[in-house]
């Protein structure tokens, strides 16, 4: 049977956690006398209950006044550790992301776990599990396969159930009204096709990876572009792929693209990244033709990618570093400012286009 001191300290802590605390931080409980008979126990069981409390933290007393309600922080603000999340950690643009985070947090006193999805949803959900398991000051995640419906919604809602503050970088799931800071990438892809339709170039194709947000607006971007200009957007000319087909599915479609005649040909190109505008100058050279020579082609996210090849890429410029600065102290607001993780809040960058080599006018 619990010791009746144990009961009564159970039921006071009860009222200190409750959704509407019996007694607020600094507020002077009742008197031991009181106490002991709400609770129906002796004045000696109070005591005891009282004083393993004060020596838990959550209670102080002031001599000749009383017991008092301490400002106990909350096991989250405790650890003062942040989960960072991302699809990737050591490859492309997911570095520079995390480099952000990291400083800008290490400086606020704050320390990082940090997981990594490989784009799988399986592996978000494993990652999700083993942050619940610790006392988390908050979340910051890039979400997996974001133009998909999440499968993982259950343990987002068990962060909220548990007050933990999240946001998502780069995309929210859209069934989702967490707060998120990402790129316009829509303007971004309007941006490129509209800057290959201004050196004169009709003929475009668009190549975007659709399991994620990012790609679906680039695409629609890319579409807005033609229809602002009046310009046709031909037979299949606009490719989509998946994750899993990125290695090898877009350098088919480009093959076959280069394989039509010159008088069909796109003479613009407009790649859902960097990584892949590099991947496709392999199947260009192979088909003897040159860029901008024989085809423009612009990338996006201005990653290391885009001037590591002879041929210097044209890109619209993902903010990476900063995005990660913002949304390090974004989380830093939300926990130290109690502002809610629930506001359906979204903080858009507006990209550069960067022009180098891989665009030439087309007459």
């Amino acid at each position: 049977m619990t010791a009746k001191y144990i009961q009564v300290k159970e039921q006071i802590m009860s009222g200190l956690l409750s959704a509407e605390p019996e007694w607020l931080p600094h507020q002077q409980l009742p008197s031991e006398h009181e106490m002991s008979e709400q609770f129906g126990v002796s004045r000696q069981t109070v005591r005891q209950a009282l004083g393993d409390l004060v020596q838990d933290g959550w209670l102080y007393r002031i001599q000749g006044k009383g017991t008092f309600v301490a400002e106990k922080e909350s096991p989250q603000q405790q650890s003062k550790t942040i989960g960072v999340v991302t699809t990737y950690i050591s490859d492309y643009i997911f570095p520079k992301i995390v480099q952000g985070i990291e400083s800008t947090l290490t400086r606020q006193g704050y320390r990082l776990l940090l997981m990594s999805t490989d784009n799988d949803k399986s592996k978000e959900q494993h990652c999700l599990e083993m942050l619940l398991e610790e006392p988390l000051s908050g979340v910051i995640i890039e979400p997996t396969k974001s133009g998909e419906r999440s499968v993982n919604l259950n343990y987002f809602l068990k962060m909220e159930q548990r007050s933990i503050p999240y946001l998502m970088i780069n995309a929210r799931y859209e069934e989702m009204d967490s707060p998120c800071l990402r790129l316009d990438d829509e303007l971004g892809g309007f941006m490129a096709a509209e800057h290959l339709i201004q050196l004169g170039h009709t003929r475009l194709a668009g190549f975007f990876k659709t399991d994620d947000m990012q790609g679906i607006r680039r695409m629609k971007g890319f579409i807005a572009a033609h229809r602002k200009y009046g310009i046709p957007i031909q037979e299949g000319t606009v490719f989509t792929y998946s994750t899993e087909e990125k290695k090898e599915t877009p350098r088919q479609y480009a093959e076959t693209l280069l394989n039509k005649p010159s008088s069909e040909r796109p003479t613009g190109w407009v790649t859902y990244n960097d990584e892949l505008a590099v991947h496709l100058l392999d199947p260009i050279r192979k088909a003897g033709l040159s860029v901008p020579g024989d085809l423009s082609m612009v990338g996006f996210d201005d990653s290391f990618m885009a001037t590591a090849t002879e041929v210097k890429l044209t890109t619209i410029a993902h903010p990476k570093q900063q995005l990660g600065v913002d949304a390090a102290e974004w989380m830093v607001g939300m926990i130290e400012k109690h502002e809610s993780a629930n506001e359906h809040r979204e903080i858009v960058r507006t990209p550069e286009l960067i022009v180098r080599e891989s665009t030439r006018s087309f007459h």
